[in-house]
């Protein structure tokens, strides 16, 4: 699509979105949702994204869209809050995701963000406030306020997909109540800077204009390793009486160095090769992404209110990238190369509605919520194969190829047309009990043509996803549950791609979790919660390892595992955010362990406050070893990594922090793609960061 084309369209739908929301909001006054707004908050925002103290999220809107105190939820949530963000200088999904027990990162080829969240291997359980954000990239934290990774599937909130939970980015939201903003700016010792800026101006009394921007250099340990990427978000919110509205524009741009790590030798990654390159001088790959998400909230009557989120994604991706195609050959210290160019052009439309009614019946109260969620994708791919063979790279003497891609492989056309309605009610049995059932039906669409294979494909998959949870509340600070929930995912794939003439008429994967656990509020702002779950995945389908851009089916996969959690404020001035996690997951016909999915995880974050301008910080991160793949060919080793940082206040505008990654230089691989395509981790490094706020 052309620019100005692109812009245009974008232009229109922010403007008719803007017309509809101002066209349906009621006449002004007060609006309950900002008086109601937590007073932990730093400034209330017109829209209300969750309550926090400190490190400790108190509820979350998007775990049931009912704005629901996690203590009331029936299922295991993790929330990186916006201090421990800040705190921990987190800057990726990579970085959130470290800290969380029970979810492995992976290397996503060195062009997207890819985690395995309880077993499951994913690139598109992605949401943004709720709404699916499931393009393949890297998610950056400058305009969001915090991260929430709801465990378990899902489908009943999301639809299809989220097998294992999901990531949820709540971003940053206008407030009319003050002035301010912030800029900042940070540098490692790879040479790696960026600056950001969050400037927030009440327009009037009920209304504001909310802008974040940044701006990165990418620098790493590893060799020819460089990028660059830019973003920005100006976001408008007002009040406009019992309901209010927003819209808001994101623009990203981001170009860097394709790496996709080192190979395996003899079972294990490659000895002595942490900082060596593997690919060529065209590795590349670049993104460039339009978003316009429009949000209408309020109240319809008494008890009954209503949320209705619109998001206008645009995108253009690309990524060349030569690979260490084998293992090493150490009879002559070479490695075999492949490669190819990928193109995708993906344009999604989604819309959803919630109505959240509360009444009671019989001295029953209940929490009802009926949805109905649309949604329009259209995606083109294309891939491009080199007709001349790529040569190995010699070890002992290292040129990196020069290599043309002039052959197409691959080019797909689809598109993606689903409508879900869904229902949910959470009942007040008792004061002590509450119930949570709810059912969601998906029709799920896709058209398109695999016009090299000349097989051109029509499929629709109807599905109903139910969900129940029991909540029992012997005190007001404990609770303990139980829950089943179910979901799928269809033979095309998370990303669309995947549908053949062999698996199109294949049932969907479907996945079934069933989960007990106990959530305890030891004192106010420190939280403990411990769960043991079972999740069940029949019709699997996962990359093959002897050729990973193909998937094969390898029938019915188990997950289980025991989760605990402490967060909160441990004694005054000591923040705490830590958990461990058990996972066992198998391939059960094959008799294999799944891939990227270590026995034990554990993590402890500290935050103390030595006197008011200035805290310590002191972290550690541990990993028992773990299949690259479900080949179970090559183990990464287990792994403990310590980070530490310091924090000063100069005054009450004024601060710096300075964060030492990896403080005792650990030799570890920190995530992988297959078996040749391993991650190193990143030897010890510091950045240091300086804030300004107005």
């Amino acid at each position: 699509m052309l620019l100005a084309d692109r812009a245009a369209r974008i232009a229109t739908l922010a403007a008719g979105t803007a017309l509809s929301c101002l066209a349906l909001a009621a006449p002004a006054h007060a609006n309950a949702a900002a008086e109601a707004a937590p007073e932990t908050t730093p400034y209330n925002e017109i829209v209300v994204t969750g309550e926090a103290q400190g490190y400790l999220a108190i509820d979350s809107v998007t775990a049931t869209k009912t704005d629901t105190p996690l203590l009331d939820i029936p299922q295991t949530v993790n929330v990186i809050t916006s201090e421990q963000i800040a705190d921990q200088a987190m800057r990726s999904m990579e970085d959130v995701m470290r800290y969380v027990p029970g979810v492995t990162v992976g290397q996503g080829e060195g062009n997207r963000d890819q985690i395995t969240l309880r077993g499951q291997n994913t690139t598109a359980d992605f949401f943004l406030d709720g709404v699916r954000d499931d393009v393949q990239y890297y998610r950056n934290l400058y305009n969001i306020e915090r991260v929430e990774v709801l465990k378990g599937p899902y489908a009943l909130i999301f639809g299809r997909g989220g097998g294992g939970g999901i990531v949820n980015r709540v971003q940053k939201a206008p407030s009319a109540e003050k002035a301010f903003g912030s800029v900042g700016g940070s540098v490692n010792t790879f040479g790696a800077w960026e600056t950001s800026a969050d400037v927030n101006l009440p327009i009037s009394g009920t209304a504001a204009f909310r802008i974040n921007g940044m701006y990165e250099e990418l620098a790493s340990f590893r060799d020819e390793y460089d990028g660059r990427r830019v973003a920005v978000n100006p976001h408008v919110a007002a009040d406009l009486g019992d309901w209010t509205a927003s819209l808001s524009y994101e623009y990203v741009d981001d170009l860097r160095t394709t790496d996709r790590g080192i190979p395996s030798l003899n079972g294990a990654p490659a000895p002595g090769l942490r900082d060596a390159f593997f690919g060529s001088d065209s590795n590349e790959a670049g993104l460039e992404a339009h978003v316009v998400k429009a949000r209408l909230d309020g109240e319809i009557a008494p008890g009954l209110r209503s949320t209705t989120t619109v998001l206008y994604g645009d995108y253009d991706k690309f990524y060349v990238n030569v690979f260490a195609g084998g293992a090493l050959n150490p009879a002559t210290n070479t490695v075999a190369l492949a490669g190819y160019d990928a193109r995708t052009q993906r344009e999604n439309l989604i819309a959803q509605t919630n109505l959240i009614a509360d009444f009671a019946t019989g001295g029953i109260d209940h929490k009802v919520l009926l949805g109905l969620e649309y949604g329009n994708q259209k995606t083109g791919t294309q891939r491009y194969g080199s007709s001349a063979a790529i040569p190995a790279l010699d070890l002992d003497d290292p040129v990196y190829p020069s290599v043309t891609f002039d052959v197409l492989t691959q080019d797909r056309q689809s598109e993606v047309e689903f409508v879900s309605v869904y229902a949910q009610d959470e009942i007040a049995l008792a004061s002590f009990l509450d119930l949570i059932v709810g059912v969601r039906y998906d029709r799920f669409n896709i058209t398109g043509e695999d016009v090299l294979a000349a097989f051109p494909f029509d499929r629709t998959d109807e599905k109903w996803s139910p969900r129940a949870g029991l909540v029992l509340k012997p005190q007001d600070d404990l609770s303990i549950y139980a829950s089943y929930s179910r979901s799928f995912l269809p033979r095309a794939g998370d990303q669309f791609s995947t549908l053949s003439p062999t698996t199109a008429n294949l049932d969907p994967e479907r996945f079934e979790n069933i989960e007990a656990g106990a959530k305890w509020e030891v004192r106010p702002g420190l939280a403990l919660t411990g769960a043991i779950f079972r999740l069940d995945r029949t019709n699997t389908t996962t990359p093959d390892p002897a050729n990973p851009a193909q998937n094969i089916n390898v029938g019915e996969t188990r997950t289980k595992g025991v989760e605990l959690g402490l967060v909160g404020e441990v004694l005054p001035g000591w923040q705490v955010s830590g958990g461990y996690a058990y996972q066992k997951g198998t391939v059960r016909n094959l008799d294999r362990s799944l891939g990227q999915v270590p026995h034990h995880q554990a993590s402890l974050w500290n935050r103390y406050d030595v006197t008011p301008s200035l805290g310590l910080g002191l972290g550690v991160t541990h990993q028992s070893s773990q299949y690259a793949s479900i080949s179970n060919a090559v183990k990464l080793p287990s792994f403990t990594r310590i980070d530490a940082a310091a924090y000063y206040t100069l005054n009450d505008r004024v601060d710096f922090q300075v964060n030492v990654e990896n403080l005792l230089d650990e030799s570890y691989y920190a995530s992988a793609h297959s078996d040749n395509n391993i991650m190193p981790g990143a030897p010890i490094n510091a950045r240091f960061t300086a804030r300004v706020r107005f």
